[in-house]
């Protein structure tokens, strides 16, 4: 579940020596953009890479299946605070090795937390959801980010709603865990819409809010992002392609 937000407003943005991106000149805000960027594409390949180390060990994917069980409301527990900790860290401006050693703990809790629906996904589904939700997931981060870069539009308005409404799913989920009741494509379909929103809101937080020395902690707002909408496009896709 994606609960991270940047603490952009409460911290010392020019503390590593960096100003807003918005009023940087335009050299140093492409610059700033492209390093974001840059480090969201390395984020995705360094959790390609843990998932293809996990499962490349049948028995210790066998193994965190079995210590799971049904027991969904403790990962999400552990993961919460996994995310806690990384924005934390991410979020300082005032060292870059303690922001990437946020983003890498992040990364790190997303692979882990990502092993039991691509176990699914892997044995028991069709074997095209995991490319064909990639490639969904893909076009609606595309399109939204260009939306944001072509209007220049500040969805930062949204940051209250989102909270709200990410906390209301984060208690479903954990109700639902806890009593066994199925959350079904409704939620997951308004999921991928509220990450959409949370997509809307990162990206012109890039434009607008981030300063040019955060560009670490701004791509974990977008992996963070990206990564829980690949989570539900994956589930919803799951769900109409599994094999009978």
């Amino acid at each position: 579940m994606n609960n991270y937000t940047p603490d952009y407003y409460d911290q010392d943005t020019t503390a590593g020596g960096g100003v807003f991106a918005i009023d940087a000149i335009a050299s140093e805000r492409a610059a700033f953009i492209r390093k974001t960027y840059m480090h969201l594409t390395g984020a995705i390949f360094a959790f390609m890479g843990l998932e293809f180390i996990l499962f490349s060990n049948k028995a210790l994917v066998e193994g965190m299946m079995g210590a799971i069980g049904g027991n969904w409301w403790l990962v999400l527990i552990a993961f919460m605070a996994a995310s806690w900790v990384a924005s934390a860290m991410a979020s300082s401006a005032k060292s870059l090795a303690v922001q990437y050693a946020g983003l890498g703990l992040y990364i790190v809790a997303e692979a882990l937390i990502f092993v039991p629906i691509l176990y699914i996904a892997t044995q028991f589904a069709n074997p095209t959801v995991i490319p064909i939700a990639a490639i969904i997931t893909l076009c609606i981060f595309g399109g939204l980010t260009a939306y944001v870069f072509v209007t220049g539009a500040d969805f930062s308005f949204m940051g209250g709603f989102l909270t709200i409404a990410g906390l209301a799913a984060i208690g479903i989920a954990i109700g639902a865990s806890l009593f066994g009741f199925s959350l079904g494509i409704w939620f997951a379909a308004a999921m991928v819409i509220l990450l959409s929103g949370y997509i809307l809101y990162d990206t012109s937080n890039i434009l607008h809010h981030y300063s040019t020395d955060q560009y670490v902690s701004a791509s974990l707002a977008l992996f963070a992002s990206v990564a829980t909408l690949f989570w539900y496009v994956l589930r919803i896709v799951m769900m109409f392609t599994s094999d009978d």
